[in-house]
């Protein structure tokens, strides 16, 4: 896998200061896309493992919630091995701290409940370890600047792990008073 860009305190993609990883490789190709430019697969540099551990040492520091997984897709068959690699080792590292995976395949797409090249047992596996899964493919014309993580109104915000427990999608609750981080 590749990866086009690495941000270190990045405030935009989830709640809190998180380290926010950026994935080369799309097939939805989305009209208005910000990041088009991370549509190919061979975009970046390689992610090696090298890279992995400075992405889970970034994350060390108190006052970091989380990782983001974003992209292009990090979802895409070809990513989700090194993709399920950085997320089996972030949760190992910091089992307290969230993850938040960006998707334009949605969850029923992930999970196979509607068919779709992603619904992989690795996407499952992936899934197992993030906290909030922000789905769906960016419409333009569904384009909202006011809504917080995520850039078009059909996209959900969905609690992973309630959503996994109820056994139906249940969305993200952004409470304003909660601490996203963890005190050492």
């Amino acid at each position: 896998m590749n990866y086009a860009e690495i941000k270190y305190f990045d405030i935009a993609n989830g709640p809190g200061v998180r380290t926010s990883l950026f994935v080369s490789g799309c097939t939805h190709c989305c009209e208005g896309c910000f990041n088009k430019v991370a549509w190919d697969f061979r975009y970046g540099r390689s992610f090696d493992a090298n890279t992995c551990d400075e992405v889970i040492k970034s994350c060390e520091p108190y006052y970091i919630a989380g990782l983001t997984l974003l992209g292009g897709e990090p979802m895409e068959p070809e990513n989700q091995t090194a993709v399920l690699g950085i997320a089996e080792s972030f949760k190992k590292a910091y089992p307290q701290k969230t993850i938040w995976c960006y998707s334009g395949y949605t969850y029923e797409q992930l999970t196979g409940k509607e068919n779709s090249r992603a619904g992989t047992e690795l996407a499952e596996k992936i899934l197992s370890y993030v906290d909030v899964l922000v789905d769906g493919e960016f419409e333009k014309d569904k384009r909202d600047i006011t809504l917080r993580f995520r850039g078009s109104s059909n996209q959900r915000l969905i609690d992973v792990k309630k959503t996994r427990e109820q056994g139906g999608i249940v969305l993200w609750r952004d409470d304003p008073v909660f601490e996203t981080h963890v005190m050492e």
